[in-house]
């Protein structure tokens, strides 16, 4: 029988055959690629970065806003309240001098914890206040950049030319500022490469101490809206270019829910002095939703018990008649839920004293 040899070569054909084709001819689905790691951002510097550095809640709210949803503000410091939800970590440092942080080795630690990919650095405020020299800050500067490269060589550096200064007691720090600023531009394009990008974001020009700060060095409001404006285009590219394109929500078609009962919406304000010199004082008031359903708005009244004048206010629509005052919510600190708080503050003359009256709120 010649049977055997012919079946021995049918069944050496079958092995050949591809083992996808024997299992349904499919083949295995590709793997999907894993999401992207949000952009790690680190805010530094000094009090103008972290205390409070509303300026940060501002520029965060409107990454999100813009579709730039894939962003962590790291630090190792938190957020000290702005009235608005936002990523708050940091490392804004109130009262440190960029030179002690570079002398002292301090960045190497902050960088290790938090592993930052892009670096928004407004620092030297207190360096220029200490009559420290612009080269020498700039020397701190370049140790700093040498120090976020060794945490990662591709680190991308955002540099401020600092907001200006205009304290009582420095008439000197205007112009130190310049000198500083100054310099920056020529600094950076030696230290600048295309693996580890150092770009000078202008954050003097067009900022008032007037109109923009509260005591002629830190942001108000209104400075806090321009720096966030300042570091948002050179951010978003950082982040690779233009601002993805936000997905509309449908509209919900559901018929509305009739309101519920339930307990009345509350708030209370308390009052502290802030600072007080010869002539003058700061003042601030924290509002606080004391109910138990989420608050819309606010708006709080006291009346001054001397011949105090209001001169500057900040994080809320303030008005003077006589002695009477009343302070209403700003677009994005008067959505308060159940316990939160938001804070506002003054800068007020007198002859007397700073005390007031009772405080009251109510809420809207």
């Amino acid at each position: 029988m010649h049977r055997r040899p012919l079946l021995h070569a049918l069944l050496a054909a079958l092995a050949a055959i591809p083992l996808a084709l024997v299992v349904g001819f499919t083949a295995p689905s590709p793997a999907q690629p894993a999401a992207a790691a949000p952009a790690r951002v680190m805010p530094l510097g000094d009090s103008i970065t972290g205390s409070p550095g509303c300026w940060r809640s501002v520029l965060w709210n409107r990454l999100q806003a813009t579709g730039h949803t894939d962003v962590d503000f790291v630090g190792t410091l938190g957020p000290q309240g702005c009235g608005q939800p936002y990523d708050g970590d940091n490392e804004g440092h109130g009262g440190y001098l960029v030179t002690t942080v570079a002398n002292q080795n301090l960045l190497p630690g902050w960088l290790a914890a938090t592993r930052p990919d892009i670096v928004l650095m407004h620092f030297g405020t207190n360096d220029v206040w200490s009559a420290v020299a612009p080269a020498t800050i700039l020397a701190a500067y370049g140790r700093l950049v040498a120090q976020m490269r060794a945490s990662n060589p591709a680190m991308k550096v955002l540099v401020a030319k600092i907001i200006p200064m205009a304290p009582p007691t420095c008439p000197e720090c205007g112009q130190r500022v310049m000198a500083l600023n100054d310099a920056i531009d020529g600094w950076a394009a030696t230290v600048s490469t295309p693996t580890s990008p150092v770009v000078v974001v202008d954050q003097w020009a067009g900022f008032s101490t007037a109109t923009d700060t509260y005591d002629g060095v830190h942001p108000n409001a209104s400075g806090d809206q321009k720096m966030a404006a300042r570091w948002y285009p050179a951010l978003t590219e950082a982040l690779g270019g233009a601002s993805p394109t936000p997905t509309a929500s449908p509209t919900p078609t559901a018929s509305p829910s009739p309101t519920p009962s339930g307990p009345a919406t509350d708030c209370t304000a308390s009052y502290r002095v802030a600072g007080q010199w010869q002539g003058g004082f700061q003042g601030e008031v924290t509002v606080r939703n004391s109910g138990a359903t989420p608050v819309s708005g606010w708006t709080v009244r006291f009346s001054f018990t001397d011949d105090q004048r209001i001169s500057q206010s900040w994080n809320a629509r303030l008005t003077q008649s006589g002695a009477e005052v009343t302070a209403g919510d700003v677009d994005w600190n008067g959505d308060l839920a159940p316990g939160a708080q938001a804070t506002f503050g003054f800068l007020a003359s007198t002859s007397g004293g700073a005390s007031t009256g009772p405080v009251s709120c109510t809420a809207t």
